[in-house]
């Protein structure tokens, strides 16, 4: 689970539903925050929520996890970690990993002050929240497993799981459990850059939703298709010195021309779908393995305003 900022027409409507704020220019633009339930393992997007810039993204959180089934593992950033949320996902019987502030908690900064790798503690609601219509009193305890994460730079990360046993659960897996989240920040990136959620067809919120929503529909047909052509070429790797997989910029591309015509066509959809995984094997990338990338945080705060593409758009 994770959110990101859209920007928007500068209109009095979205202004209204939305809100506007300061970009780094000073300039007031009206952005919508955006959050998104992923599947990291299969690459599928399984919902979606669009709501004002001020909206906690907890709140928005708590919306997706109606796509979550008992036992499902959701990995959150350190925006996302209270007594309230946590609580939350103990009710609907859903397992976390959340990453901590280091001054989230008097538990937390004992924690780390242990020199501890791993340790299961009790946490209880904030001194100041506000129990009115709370299911839980302020005595109400929950059981949570802190972990201590070693990076490469020397820093320390602290991580929090619902996963309470150790022999089943080492120590060792969560590091890179946490980082399968990175898969989700992709995502956004081909959101923004590849699927240009962000040159919206017209100006009015129900153009906006629409948009939003047929993106990430889009956006999942695209990973069925080619999740199957990179099974076939795993098979397919013979004595290659690299890995290949499908090039994803090209492949949007293809999917644009064709998308309308695979669920519009009067003639078997299948044809359009084998001429899209020809097209999609004959356009393959190596997979060069240990190739890191930063985040640039907030580098989409400094945009002005939107492409605006009204009647222009292509049909993806």
């Amino acid at each position: 689970m994770d959110g990101s900022r859209l920007t928007l027409p500068f209109t009095k409507e979205l202004e209204k539903i939305y809100g506007k704020t300061k970009n780094h220019t000073s300039t007031y633009i009206i952005q919508a925050k955006a959050s998104v339930l992923y599947d990291v393992l299969n690459k599928i997007c399984l919902g979606g929520v669009l709501s004002s810039i001020d909206t906690d993204e907890r709140i928005q959180a708590k919306q997706l996890l109606k796509h979550c089934s008992k036992g499902d593992l959701i990995i959150y950033d350190r925006g996302y970690p209270s007594f309230d949320f946590i609580y939350e996902h103990y009710q609907g019987e859903l397992d976390f990993l959340m990453r901590m502030r280091s001054d989230f908690s008097e538990v937390v900064k004992d924690f780390l002050r242990s020199g501890k790798h791993s340790q299961i503690v009790k946490i209880q609601p904030g001194k100041n929240t506000d129990l009115k219509e709370k299911p839980y009193d302020k005595t109400t305890t929950l059981e949570i497993r802190l972990l201590r994460i070693l990076l490469p730079e020397g820093n320390i990360e602290v991580l929090a799981t619902s996963l309470l046993n150790s022999k089943q659960y080492s120590n060792e897996i969560f590091k890179d459990l946490y980082f399968e989240r990175w898969k989700i920040e992709t995502f956004y990136d081909e959101l923004k850059n590849k699927l240009k959620v962000e040159e919206f067809s017209g100006y009015s919120n129900q153009s906006i939703l629409q948009d939003f929503y047929s993106t990430l529909f889009v956006s999942n047909i695209q990973t069925l298709i080619v999740e199957e052509r990179n099974d076939e070429l795993q098979k397919e790797q013979g004595n290659k010195k690299y890995q290949y997989k499908i090039n994803t910029s090209l492949s949007y591309g293809f999917m644009k021309d064709r998308i309308l015509n695979l669920f519009l066509t009067k003639n078997d959809m299948n044809e359009v779908i084998e001429e899209l995984k020809i097209l999609f094997k004959e356009h393959i990338v190596p997979i060069r393995p240990n190739r890191t990338n930063k985040r640039k945080i907030g580098k989409y705060r400094n945009r002005m305003k939107p492409i605006i593409t009204k009647n222009q758009k292509d049909s993806l």
